[in-house]
């Protein structure tokens, strides 16, 4: 009874994608993007009952795909027994109106599919008010179709002044609530901000994983760290950051940040609104760009990462490019080259490789030591506390500090250390 229940509020989709010489390359329909489409269905629990991938040199104003193909996907849609469609192009109020008339089914885009699988998996407060603020930005302009009946209406009697009709006040509504969430978001990225502040003061680095979603992030995140963050084989596993700390060496300990992973013709208003989460990367010391070396596409898949790191501000931030999956790798030669690492989060391999790397970035030949400052040198306290990690301080005879120092710093204090580090001679002093 349960099963039948659950198999009959299953979506049954067709999915229609248009691929049209006029328009851009990356707002074009391809098969792999198709390919996308039909797991990001199945992600958001629907089915794939029928594709349709159309060439056309120029998308028709009122349908996108035009009459003759509206009618093809519509003769599909009855004979598939399709309630709903879904188009792989994004689609203005207009066409998406259109098409819902003259299908017969509800047309949604691949914006809209993506929203929906965000409000599924948004589990923090903050994550749920930045999809609920990227839904009622994308529901805004759409309004008018969800109350069409009402624009017969426009200019009658009764309708006018006081009489607002339900479209008007439903608009209100939804400006009152985004201006209300904008608040919110905006009270999180001050909270964030001042987080990070006391990060800096305590010198902790932060090292941020970025890639396509399904890269394997979060199964990174948990070999690296032991954290035991799930990690499933489907798209857009990780909505709300996650932080850890790792130990990279005795000198060198960082905070590890995992996030929501990205995706070719993500909704602008879903990266507008969760730049208060994103604004970490612009923030972070090293990127970790996770790419899946088992996917055909990864090529086009790092492009659209990249573009999305250089649109939120993190294009000058350092990075490590790690393949990850390297264990199923089918190319002939594997990515290699100073700034990247091949790893496979899943069994382990290459973990060590990427630690020293992160390491050799990071770490930067600091030292732990022991400074004996005079009393008379107290200023020196001050610098070490702004410029360095401090970790002990002790007064007797003298001001003792435990302290991790870089190697400028252990330069211009090398007549205070007692232990942990030892001046390197020059080949004439031997």
């Amino acid at each position: 009874m349960t099963d039948t229940h659950t198999k009959e509020n299953i979506n049954r989709a067709v999915l229609v994608g248009l691929n049209a010489h006029s328009l851009p390359r990356e707002d074009c329909a391809t098969d792999s993007s198709m390919e996308e489409l039909e797991a990001l269905l199945e992600t958001a629990g629907g089915v794939c009952v029928g594709s349709v991938l159309q060439n056309k040199d120029t998308p028709d104003p009122r349908t996108f795909i035009g009459e003759g193909k509206t009618a093809e996907v519509k003769e599909l849609v009855q004979n598939a027994g399709a309630d709903m469609v879904i188009f792989d192009n994004a689609l203005s109020p207009s066409q998406q109106r259109a098409l819902t008339e003259d299908l017969g089914v509800p047309v949604i885009d691949r914006s809209a599919l993506i929203l929906d699988i965000f409000a599924q998996r948004a589990q923090t407060k903050e994550g749920r008010l930045q999809v609920e603020l990227a839904q009622y930005q994308y529901l805004l302009p759409r309004l008018i179709g969800m109350w069409k009946h009402l624009e017969r209406q426009e200019g009658a009697i009764g309708t006018r002044g006081p009489g607002e009709t339900q479209l008007e006040s439903d608009r209100r509504h939804i400006r009152r609530k985004i201006s209300k969430l904008q608040e919110e978001l905006e009270q999180v990225r001050r909270v964030r901000a001042t987080q990070r502040l006391r990060r800096e003061k305590n010198e902790v680095p932060v090292v941020a994983i970025v890639g396509y979603t399904n890269a394997g992030k979060s199964t990174l995140l948990n070999r690296l760290t032991g954290a035991d963050i799930p990690a499933n084989n489907r798209l857009f596993d990780t909505l709300d950051t996650t932080t850890r700390t790792l130990e990279i060496s005795d000198t060198c300990t960082v905070l590890l940040s995992d996030t929501v992973g990205f995706i070719r013709k993500l909704p602008h208003h879903l990266v507008e609104a969760f730049k208060a989460t994103l604004e970490e990367l612009e923030y972070a010391d090293l990127l970790l760009h996770v790419i899946d070396a088992s996917n055909l596409e990864w090529r086009s898949q790092v492009e659209i990462v990249e573009q999305l790191i250089q649109e939120l501000g993190a294009g000058k931030t350092p990075r490590i490019d790690v393949f990850n999956k390297c264990d199923l790798y089918t190319g002939d030669i594997v990515p290699h080259g100073p700034e990247i690492v091949s790893v496979s989060a899943r069994t382990g391999q290459g973990m060590d490789a990427l630690l020293s790397m992160i390491g050799d970035r990071l770490d930067a030949g600091a030292h732990r030591v022991v400074l004996r400052l005079p009393y008379d040198q107290g200023g020196l306290l001050d610098l070490l506390h702004r410029q360095a990690k401090v970790e002990q301080v002790e007064y007797g005879e003298a001001i003792e500090v435990t302290a991790v120092c870089t190697p400028v710093q252990l330069g211009r204090l090398k007549e205070y250390i007692v232990s942990g580090w030892t001046p390197p001679k020059h080949p004439w002093e031997d």
